[in-house]
């Protein structure tokens, strides 16, 4: 059984193949591993429903503790998370 996703890479190797993806998706702006973690971890995974634990395990985290500081809420999640709680709180009082 595999133990990670991906294949591991050296630090290098994984910038290289960035700056590739980058360049070939007309982005302009450098970013680095780092970046790229958090926006996988914030926009791609979290942002989509997957659960944190999941993308604690997909970035190879011990811990989701490591995972929060990588992942963070955006505004526009929240406002999603907000309206879906007051419809929620709507519907249970149109039931009473």
């Amino acid at each position: 059984e595999r133990e990670t996703l991906l294949p591991f890479m050296g630090y290098a190797t994984y910038q290289s193949y960035l700056k590739a993806l980058r360049l070939r998706a007309g982005i302009s702006f450098p970013f680095t591993t780092h970046t790229a973690r958090h926006t996988f971890a914030t926009l791609i995974t979290l942002e989509q429903g997957v659960p944190i634990e999941t993308v604690s395990k997909m970035l190879g985290h011990s811990n989701v503790s490591m995972t929060e500081r990588y992942a963070k809420v955006t505004p526009q999640k929240l406002f999603e998370e907000f309206d879906r709680f007051l419809s929620f709180t709507e519907e249970m009082q149109l039931a009473i």
